[in-house]
């Protein structure tokens, strides 16, 4: 298939896939809406090998769904070792208490008690053990924090 893409569209791409491409790269996108912010994030995610993933809300989409889809995301990055872009649109803010968990994500990466203590223990059992196949260093930043040990495995 052939693709024509406009001179500013190709720097935009350039731009997202350079953001995605560094360690805990993200990117707030703001235009008009139908400008293209997605699918140009969607081919930056397929020059970067990465799948892009976002909610799906529906009537009944609350806070634990987001942290369920949250947990599942932090698990396929951290411990499968699978490059996701997470897409999120202002349309997908049914509560305001979904910002404070994209804010926590975007700001530090870490967002508190995501995980309960006993997945907590799986995952950094998990993740020592691939550490020592992969000669990476994983550390807790933070006591009983088990998305900053996921997150520190991705970025080293």
């Amino acid at each position: 298939m052939d693709l024509v893409l406009f001179d500013d569209a190709m720097k935009h791409v350039c731009k997202i896939t350079r953001i995605i491409s560094a360690d805990q790269g993200h990117a707030l996108l703001v235009g008009v809406g139908g400008s293209g912010k997605q699918s140009l994030s969607r081919l930056s995610a397929f020059i970067c090998q990465c799948k892009p993933e976002s909610i799906v809300i529906s009537s009944s989409y609350g806070i634990n769904d987001l942290k369920a889809n949250l947990q599942t995301y932090y698990q396929r990055t951290g411990v499968k070792d699978e490059g996701i872009m997470f897409l999120f649109t202002e349309g997908q803010i049914t509560n305001e208490r979904f910002l404070v968990f994209i804010n926590d994500l975007l700001s530090s990466g870490e967002i508190s008690d995501l995980f309960p203590a006993e997945d907590v223990e799986q995952i950094s059992t998990t993740l020592d053990l691939q550490s020592k196949v992969r000669a990476w260093s994983t550390t807790k930043t933070t006591a009983g924090s088990s998305s900053s040990t996921v997150l520190r495995r991705i970025c080293t």
